[in-house]
């Protein structure tokens, strides 16, 4: 497991000094809201940020705040005249057409805007050579798409030309923006709000944050992470089956989780019949009387079979470097898998212990599947307030969830820093930890 000067990387980035909290709008808000029911939230209103409760890190005042997220009384553009746009880009995610369905209900029904569009396939939507076709968006077309897995929109990776999509903003009347996506999509915005403001126009540009890793800063959780570790959950239980349904039963599921092992976390916790957990936050040894070969052979000796959960990115370390970037940019990972299994058969076969390995890979029936209810919730709460936050006249910002409150975050405060990792120091990794016990076996001492 990993070392303390390895753990200590892993704390969180400093926080934010207030004035990198300020929401950058577009003019004065002087329209009159339609709303009608509520209550309105001043820009004044700050919900409380503490980023280091848990870390080992500590570095005096730990507190900053952020804006409110909610209906403004008075907002930035006339509704009659508003026409929206919703860009979905990147991997798929429980959830998306739950946060579309909301943008679009919220932007019809309370504000009665005169259209949203719909562009398809992500970022490629915008530029015309791929001739992906714009979709409009009304509430009937919108009216059961919660109930289907993956986005109505389509998407798509990789960077297009900024000066192309805010043509294309420009050619369409687009006077917001809704940019559903992960860390890309909101450096992407970013570029896109700042080529905006270059031109002198006035158009809005709004992220929700899209990941199924829960991997980007300054928000609770993502939507889709909930239900992901549901289905995680299932195939850790299924692999638990198969573990105890042999001699020196050994079960082994990969999950996602690129730099991040969050989901892995979880689903371990949530079960306790996991036995190892591997994240990329922890640096593992193979070999030696502390290496992971030698702490399954102790678990299988004690009690005649092991469940091991690996994040994706886990252990990259122990892997020779592919050398290559996927459309995104991000770094073609090895095969974490085929280590582990290459290596266990090998093990058990030196130590003349007979073994049976099952692996599952559930990666994308975690990611295509509806939404849970929970997430449903969610999705709702966090397209309306992205409506809100538009109307209003808000720009270059993300509506996140922080402290069960939804805020209003600078697009400069995700782009600026790295993804969200498991600070390893923490009381949540201590918990995983106790979990699965697998300290214990690392270790060599104690039953578990």
């Amino acid at each position: 497991m990993a070392k303390p000067s390895q753990k200590s990387r892993l704390c969180p980035d400093p926080i934010p000094h207030p004035e990198d909290t300020v929401i950058p709008a577009l003019g004065k808000a002087k329209i009159d809201s339609p709303l009608r029911h509520g209550r309105f939230i001043s820009d004044d209103s700050r919900v409380l940020l503490d980023v280091h409760t848990t870390s080992c890190d500590t570095r005096g005042d730990n507190t900053s705040s952020m804006e409110e997220a909610g209906p403004r009384e008075k907002i930035y553009f006339d509704p009659s005249k508003t026409k929206c746009a919703v860009v979905t880009a990147g991997g798929l995610c429980p959830g998306i057409n739950d946060v579309i369905r909301s943008i679009v209900l919220e932007a019809f029904h309370n504000y009665g805007v005169s259209a949203v569009m719909g562009i398809r396939y992500g970022l490629e939507g915008f530029i015309p050579k791929y001739g992906h076709e714009i979709m409009e968006l009304n509430p009937m077309a919108v009216s059961r798409i919660h109930q289907f897995g993956g986005t109505i929109l389509g998407s798509s990776r990789g960077p297009q030309s900024i000066d192309g999509i805010v043509d294309a903003l420009e050619r369409l009347n687009i006077n917001i923006l809704f940019m559903i996506g992960g860390d890309g999509t909101m450096r992407a915005a970013e570029k896109i709000q700042q080529e905006i403001a270059g031109r002198d126009l006035r158009i809005g540009i709004i992220g929700i944050p899209k990941t199924i890793d829960n991997d980007i800063q300054y928000v609770s959780t993502t939507f889709g992470f909930d239900t992901a570790v549901g289905k995680a959950c299932e195939a850790i239980d299924c692999a638990h089956t198969e573990a105890n349904g042999a001699p020196n039963g050994i079960g082994l599921v990969k999950v996602m989780g690129r730099e991040s092992g969050f989901i892995a976390a979880q689903a371990s916790m949530a079960l306790k019949d996991v036995n190892f957990v591997l994240v990329p936050e922890d640096p593992f040894e193979l070999d030696g009387e502390t290496g992971l070969l030698k702490a399954l052979e102790r678990r299988i000796r004690r009690r005649g079979h092991a469940v091991i959960v690996t994040a994706e990115g886990a252990g990259q370390d122990l892997l020779k470097s592919t050398g290559q970037t996927d459309a995104s940019g991000n770094p073609v990972l090895g095969d974490i898998a085929s280590l582990l299994i290459g290596s266990i058969k090998d093990h058990f076969k030196k130590a003349g212990i007979d073994m049976t390995l099952k692996y599952i890979d559930p990666s994308y029936i975690i990611r295509s599947v509806p939404a849970n209810t929970n997430d449903r919730i969610y999705c709702g709460f966090l397209g309306q307030n992205a409506v809100h936050a538009g109307m209003a006249g808000k720009t270059a910002m993300m509506v996140s969830r922080w402290n069960s409150q939804y805020v209003n975050v600078p697009l400069q405060l995700i782009t600026r820093g790295g993804r969200k990792r498991i600070d390893t120091c923490s009381n949540y990794w201590r918990s995983v930890l106790e979990s699965t016990g697998q300290l214990s076996y690392f270790q060599g001492d104690g039953v578990v």
